[in-house]
């Protein structure tokens, strides 16, 4: 086919004027760090200063000219912050393909303040593989955590609890730096504060380079990493309303031989809940109701440190090391209020239940990477090995009491909750160009997983604690996962495919101390992607397929109950499978001089699909993940970015789709056909005096399964920034759930009962934000530091 392809060309070449087929490609980084530099302006001009071609690098920093001719030429590069640089070349004639040495552009002192002062990129940039929202441009990012931050990132969504979904699917896998952390489990990156992400990716239909975990997809949260020369660094101050107190300071230094970056976070956080009940059940034909007042006060505590460092060996060598540790200290009170009524709603009597708990967790990663760069360029070869461990022991103390029709002090419970985790994770990849168009990558990794969980509930019985409803267990989840991947990308004219596969083998082992959960399994899977593009003059339509795999969590597996609520405990499920998707996605993105469109259809099979099913034993209703035969789901979303004006940009995204679920549990028929709609609308405006305001409305519409419906959510957040002090420094203002509008209401059905639940996990909170930047460094610095001297 090449053969082929290739003659096609060699006769057609001709027809367009070119006397010869010469290419020349090469790829442009940064001198010191070695990174590629994307849309970096290329021009050739012939002896007497005619332009022959221009150009500009592509996001991997790589250019290529085809159809020059023979002779002597000058190659010009230029980029915002960098210095301009100059090359001759000749091109030889009886040479088809010229392949450059990496171009090393070296910053320019004056225009990176220029672009620190005036410089200014879109909050959001849409591509056709992936959306980019860039955290320091939207206002509204710059105070709270990633879970504020992915609020307004487009066909992203959090639950008022934390959970995440994309384009409405949960089974979602989140990302730090390109790898998989602790920090993304059990709702962990509310630890993270916004101020210490510079961007998030999201991928739709990710190619086989990456984990086929996911089968909405995959978001990937970059962390902030030094880029300036010298000594640099900032420091942000926030306070708000209910209690959000944040201390965020970084240092970082960078010369020639190496960079040394910091983040730091202090966090002292409070959240109010809100959360009622409505319930009817009938026994033996009898009518009974329950109303359910919940009041939560949750307080946290947490500390973050981030810290590493890029050791440049030579101009083809790099190795970074870094540490990440989070240690975060819970203290939350819950009050919940019964009041039980018989069928003619006479009041039967008045339950209180107060529960105090502690949960201390710490979490630790060490990250390793070794990089080769080659002569030629896009060539490389990277290994990285990442170990993860932490620790977690949880303890809650409830008391409950009759009041009415008499009192009655019931003895008290306590239960203990004490895991950890070690993760080991080593990984290598392996890029090699064919030729100018055609890229061959490989790659394998392989993960160790050892989680074990200790589980003790007791009650009081006079001076002594006996163990509650024989709650005294200790589970072991062992997971070793093995892969690796093949993918070839090629470029004919305007057409463009990349093919793909994966191969992942999974063995899991589950097992308690009382032999209660015993289950091994293993499983194998070929995982292929392909992705196909075509470019128009300013447009591009693109096909993506991929096969995903979507593992339980740990959550969704544990047995343990959770005894908080007299009325309702979610137990986990050892015997949940994973489910496997086939994806298919249709995309075209057309842009304008002010306006961005993006819309795309997809169509997703899931087999084994997981989700909720709740169940009523004992008059205690009990919430399980369970596996449903399938759930076939079908969509269509629009994205789009509006620039009227230099000071207004306009974000609007909008996301319809329908699914189908066939399957049973317990006798229970949970097939069901449904859909709905969400949309999100930001508008951020730049006012006189270097004020900035956004504003921005999320809307998710009503959704149902066979058992529950959810009514339409919403919510409203707005911010206020100002920049001050000589650029240096930014004060932003702002306020998230504004109004309390965010309110998750809720009916489940089933043959005996009905409950109408209202939940406000968080209330409205108002932030103010301080920060400073500071760059000790001056241009004369700056070369001083490249010659690796302290300023």
């Amino acid at each position: 086919m090449k053969t082929l392809i290739t003659s096609i060309l060699f006769f057609l070449i001709p027809m367009f004027g070119f006397a010869q087929q010469i290419a020349v490609s090469g790829k442009v980084q940064d001198n010191v760090t070695k990174e590629a530099i994307p849309y970096v302006t290329v021009s050739i001009q012939d002896n007497s200063s005619k332009a022959i071609a221009a150009g500009v690098t592509d996001e991997h920093g790589i250019f290529n000219f085809e159809g020059l001719s023979a002779g002597s030429v000058i190659l010009s590069f230029s980029y915002i912050g960098y210095q301009n640089y100059t090359q001759k070349l000749d091109i030889i004639s009886g040479k088809p393909k010229i392949e450059l040495a990496p171009v090393n552009l070296q910053t320019d002192a004056v225009q990176l303040n220029a672009v620190e002062v005036t410089g200014q990129k879109n909050s959001v940039s849409l591509k056709l593989d992936k959306k980019v929202f860039e955290v320091g441009k939207d206002v509204l990012s710059q105070n709270g955590s990633a879970h504020d931050v992915l609020n307004g990132v487009p066909s992203v969504s959090v639950s008022p609890t934390g959970g995440i979904s994309l384009r409405g699917n949960s089974s979602v896998l989140v990302l730090i730096n390109g790898r998989q952390s602790g920090l993304t489990q059990s709702n962990s990156l509310d630890q993270i504060a916004a101020d210490q992400i510079e961007r998030i990716e999201v991928i739709t239909n990710p190619s086989s380079r990456y984990d086929a975990s996911g089968s909405a997809g995959i978001i990937n949260i970059i962390l902030k990493k030094n880029k300036k020369s010298g000594f640099s660094g900032q420091v942000r101050v926030v306070a708000g309303s209910p209690n959000d107190s944040r201390l965020n300071p970084s240092i970082n230094f960078k010369s020639d031989k190496i960079n040394i970056f910091s983040n730091f976070g202090i966090r002292s956080s409070d959240y109010v809940g809100l959360y009622t009940t409505n319930q009817s059940t009938a026994n033996n034909g009898t009518t009974n109701y329950m109303n359910l007042v919940q009041n939560e006060d949750r307080h946290d505590d947490g500390k973050l440190m981030y810290f590493g460092a890029d050791y440049y060996i030579d101009d083809h060598r790099t190795v970074t090391a870094a540490f990440l540790k989070n240690a975060t200290t819970d203290d939350d009170k819950t009050r919940l209020l019964y009041d039980y009524s018989n069928a003619n709603h006479e009041q039967d009597s008045v339950l209180t239940r107060e529960g105090k708990s502690l949960e201390k967790r710490d979490y630790n990663q060490l990250e390793f990477n070794f990089t080769q760069t080659f002569n030629e360029p896009s060539k490389k070869w990277t290994v990285d090995i990442q170990y993860d461990w932490w620790n977690s022991d949880k303890d809650w103390n409830l008391s409950t009491q009759r009041l009415n029709p008499t009192s009655l002090i019931y003895p008290g419970i306590r239960t203990n909750s004490i895991g950890n985790s070690k993760d080991l994770v080593i990984q290598s990849d392996f890029i090699k160009p064919v030729d100018t168009v055609s890229v061959f990558e490989m790659g394998v990794k392989t993960e160790l997983r050892k989680v074990s969980s200790q589980y003790l509930a007791e009650q009081q019985q006079e001076n002594n604690w006996a163990v509650y409803q024989g709650i005294d267990n200790d589970l072991n989840y062992n997971e070793n996962i093995e892969s690796a991947y093949l993918q070839y990308s090629n470029k004919t004219s305007k057409f463009n495919y990349m093919l793909g596969l994966r191969a992942e083998f999974t063995k899991i082992s589950i097992n308690d101390v009382k032999n209660t959960y015993s289950n091994d399994k293993k499983y194998s899977r070929l995982f292929p992607t392909v992705n196909l593009s075509y470019k128009f003059d300013k447009s591009t339509l693109q096909f993506n397929y991929s096969k995903r795999i979507n593992r339980p969590s740990l959550y969704a597996l544990y047995p343990f109950n959770e005894l908080t609520d007299l009325n309702a405990q979610y137990i986990g499920n050892p015997d949940l499978n994973p489910s496997y998707s086939d994806v298919f996605e249709l995309g075209f993105l057309k842009s304008w001089k002010n306006f961005t469109l993006n819309p795309s259809v997809y169509y997703q099979w899931e087999h084994d699909h997981i989700q909720d099913f709740t169940y009523r034993e004992d008059d205690i209703f009990f919430t399980t993940p369970i596996n449903i035969q399938h759930e076939i789901r079908s969509g269509i979303e629009l994205s789009t970015l509006y620039n009227p004006l230099k000071w207004l940009q306009v974000n609007l995204e909008m996301n319809f789709y329908q699914f189908k679920q066939k399957g049973s549990y317990q006798e229970e028929n949970l097939d069901y056909e449904g859909k709905t709609f969400t949309g999100r609308l930001s508008t951020q405006i730049k006012l006189p005096y270097k004020f900035s305001f956004q504003g921005r409305y999320n809307f998710r519409g009503a959704q149902q399964n066979a058992q529950t419906k959810n009514d339409a959510l919403q919510s409203l957040d707005f911010g206020l920034s100002k920049i001050l002090l000589k650029d240096k420094a930014t004060l932003v203002f702002d306020v998230s759930n504004a109004f309390n509008l965010r309110q998750n209401k809720s009916i489940t059905t089933g043959t005996d009962y009905y409950i109408n639940q209202n939940n406000i996990p968080n209330a409205a909170r108002y932030r103010l934000s301080f920060v400073y930047r500071f760059n000790l460094t001056d241009s004369k610095g700056i070369r001083q530091a490249n010659n690796a001297n302290r300023n």
